[in-house]
């Protein structure tokens, strides 16, 4: 007698999303041998079904000589060994109260307009400022890790903080990181983690008004007082920079406890 096979109504079940898998359900007729039977059903059911390898083939007996074959197909495991990275140079917003240079100052005929030395949007006893964007470049990436759960906390610790040594190609303090967001992957049997960060600039003698700002970290905050002044030229009273301040406000930290490296 010989051997056929042929796939069951109702198959294959498919299932979709981030564990996809399917199983393509066989019947095999005429044998009473149990290798023979998973012989035919590994030389007939497919090693890759809808872009998922087959994971495993087993046969349960019905009758006799008539079997149930079962072929089960997922995706295949990702390669943990290394880590995907993604960028975005869209920049961030920062509101500023000095310009970078004064560029002119306009004033009715036969009058003087006032110098504020760069101030932004003056008013009598305020300065009011302006957004603009500032060049950031963001990136993130995601990696494999054994047991990340046990390093929530470290990845919790070190948000906000920047880097205190070289990471990435960086400068110490160029980095922030952002934070963390992770998810168990059961193909892998580890963590799939996503770390988020962004660098910034050291700027170096920078201009506010007559003030120079010998130093201002990438990540610090720099803000400006401002206060009353007289301009003779206008003869008038005016809103200048006093006084220019470099805060610290995020810390510095070991970028080499996240686990996954620092070149």
């Amino acid at each position: 007698m010989s051997i056929t096979i042929e796939e069951k109504y109702g198959s294959p079940f498919l299932r979709r999303g981030l564990n996809a898998s399917a199983t393509l359900v066989y019947l095999i007729s005429g044998t009473a041998s149990e290798f023979d039977a998973i012989s035919t059903l590994a030389g007939n059911a497919p090693t890759v079904f809808s872009f998922m390898q087959r994971k495993s083939y087993s046969v349960k007996p019905i009758s006799n000589t008539i079997w149930e074959g079962r072929a089960d197909y997922g995706a295949n495991a990702p390669d943990t060994s290394t880590f995907t990275t993604s960028f975005d140079t869209t920049g961030g917003t920062q509101h500023i109260t000095q310009s970078l240079e004064n560029l002119g100052n306009y004033a009715p005929a036969g009058k003087t307009a006032p110098d504020f030395m760069g101030a932004i949007g003056v008013t009598k006893n305020s300065v009011q400022g302006v957004d603009v964007p500032v060049p950031v470049f963001k990136w993130q990436e995601t990696h494999y890790i054994t047991n990340a759960n046990d390093n929530a906390l470290v990845y919790r610790n070190l948000t906000g903080c920047t880097n205190d040594a070289a990471f990435r190609g960086f400068a110490a303090g160029e980095v922030r990181f952002l934070g963390a967001s992770g998810e168990y992957d059961g193909a892998s049997s580890k963590w799939r983690v996503t770390f988020k960060f962004e660098s910034g600039v050291h700027i170096t003698n920078l201009a506010v008004g007559d003030i120079t700002v010998t130093a201002k970290p990438a990540w610090a905050y720099l803000w400006v007082r401002h206060g009353t002044a007289e301009d003779n030229a206008a003869n008038t009273l005016v809103q200048r920079p006093m006084s220019a301040h470099v805060e610290l406000v995020s810390p510095d930290a070991d970028f080499s406890s996240l686990g996954i490296g620092v070149a």
